[in-house]
């Protein structure tokens, strides 16, 4: 079966200003060198165009109060945070992106593809039920896992490597056992949240689990924390579908961030993330994409390589152009993977009591 790309041309149409890091050319870029690479002509894709998702999605989610102040504030323009005002039409353009994500969870459920990753904006992770936030309105990743399980799935397993915190996913599903939530995240960092005490309330206590990096924190830090972690709690919950919220702000290109992850690196991720998905639940992966704001050295390249790797093509040539390897040396610090070490240590003992594959 084939990978699905969910796009829309509309997807380029949201814009806060034209300098903002969470501007159009974070897409069009990519696009466009997916298009370089002839991945659209390619059998092992299937172009999926998206419709908005539908009031009673994104309501399963977010609350109505909030999601008026969303329609009106449209109209004319708003304002949330700082770093996340409302530009007139934005209503429409975050209801197509939430929609993209539905798209790629039907597209999977109903076997037209093995997996899909939905290239929309604006992204999602940091909106809660009653808020916007960095840079997120809608939060699509939670419009999906709804949607899936009102369409018969019993757990879903979601997994967000996007550089900062997914808080808003996380408060969403804090209580709920059916969806098991890792984010991995540089920490100190925006948002703030997401260390490894916070482990979910109620019948959901354990079952989020955070993994806060430091500054420099590259490939084989990543590498042991699925390894450590993510596929042995994965692998005892036995999901129905794995998720991905994938922001590509660890590259060490990246200009908000201060992680160190490669090209490489993110295509070991969805390979591990893909034989998990082989083994647990009959390939079921779906991939949204949140951050990454290394228009011209991160993302075109991270994602090609992810997309590679949910087709089961040869990725031996996806790697970091040579023209922006000079750049690694300065963001890399060897001494952070001591530190991870140290860090899993203590969340192992956290997470103990409810997974007994880690104790």
């Amino acid at each position: 079966m084939r990978t699905g790309i969910v796009y829309h041309d509309r997807y380029l149409a949201h814009e806060q200003y034209p300098s903002h890091p969470e501007r159009r050319e974070r897409l069009s870029y990519t696009m466009d060198q997916l298009e370089e690479e002839g991945i659209f002509e390619k059998e092992e894709f299937l172009l999926i165009t998206p419709k908005p998702a539908s009031i009673s999605d994104i309501l399963a989610v977010h609350e109505e109060d909030y999601l008026t102040f969303l329609e009106r504030s449209s109209v004319v323009g708003g304002y949330i945070d700082a770093d996340t005002n409302i530009p007139p039409g934005l209503y429409q353009n975050a209801l197509l992106s939430a929609g993209g994500a539905v798209a790629a969870g039907d597209a999977v459920l109903d076997k037209k593809v093995r997996n899909a990753f939905a290239f929309c904006r604006p992204p999602g992770h940091h909106a809660g039920k009653r808020n916007g936030a960095g840079f997120c309105y809608l939060n699509n990743m939670a419009v999906l896992v709804q949607h899936v399980k009102k369409r018969g799935l019993k757990r879903v397993a979601i997994i967000d490597w996007d550089a900062h915190h997914g808080n808003g996913t996380q408060e969403i599903f804090y209580p709920d056992s059916t969806v098991l939530f890792f984010s991995v995240h540089q920490y100190p960092f925006y948002p703030g949240t997401g260390g490894i005490n916070e482990s979910g309330t109620g019948a959901g206590r354990g079952y989020t689990i955070n993994m806060p990096v430091p500054a420099g924190t590259s490939d084989e830090s990543y590498e042991y924390l699925f390894t450590e972690i993510i596929a042995p709690v994965i692998r005892e919950f036995s999901p129905d579908c794995v998720t991905i919220s994938a922001g590509q702000d660890a590259h060490f290109t990246d200009p908000l961030i201060s992680l160190a992850l490669t090209t490489k690196g993110y295509a070991t991720l969805m390979h591990k993330a893909c034989a998990l998905a082989d083994e647990l639940c009959k390939g079921r992966l779906i991939a949204i994409l949140e951050g990454g704001y290394s228009v011209c050295g991160g993302l075109p390249y991270t994602n090609l390589a992810i997309l590679a790797c949910m087709a089961g093509l040869d990725t031996s040539h996806c790697t970091d152009p040579q023209a922006y390897m000079s750049a690694f040396p300065d963001r890399y610090n060897p001494r952070s993977f001591d530190h991870v070490r140290g860090m899993t240590h203590d969340l192992k003992k956290i997470l103990s009591s409810t997974w007994n594959n880690i104790r």
